[in-house]
């Protein structure tokens, strides 16, 4: 059997450490983060595809980024990767920087152009 050091709760509710039992909680608990993930995925395709953000948004997600990876992974400043989760601007990019996107999510030119159409 499998053991870790947790922190438990006391009988008090103060914390200490504990042995596990197995992986049961351990596996619940990434289950848990797995469906919370999965959720926000699903959250961010249903507004791509109502085009209230782009596609950027969607694979941003998808890809388990947050503005500070995805801008330093594209180079954009922050400020700019937000301005492109607009649909409107979105539309308005330059092939350029489309691609710098898509190599990021190593994804297509036009899978990335194409997404919630």
């Amino acid at each position: 059997m499998t053991r870790e050091l947790q922190y438990v709760q006391d009988e008090n509710g103060e914390y200490t450490t504990a042995l596990s039992e197995g992986w049961e909680v351990k596996k619940d608990a990434l289950d848990s983060a797995w469906d919370d993930i999965h959720e926000r995925v699903a959250n961010a395709e249903m507004e791509v595809k109502a085009g209230l953000k782009s596609p950027i948004f969607y694979f941003m997600e998808l890809k388990l980024m947050d503005l500070p990876v995805l801008s330093g992974y594209t180079g954009f400043w922050i400020f700019f990767v937000k301005m492109h989760m607009k649909p409107f601007v979105f539309k308005r990019l330059s092939d350029k920087k489309l691609q710098r996107y898509a190599d990021t999510f190593e994804i297509t030119l036009k899978e990335l152009k194409e997404f919630g159409k």
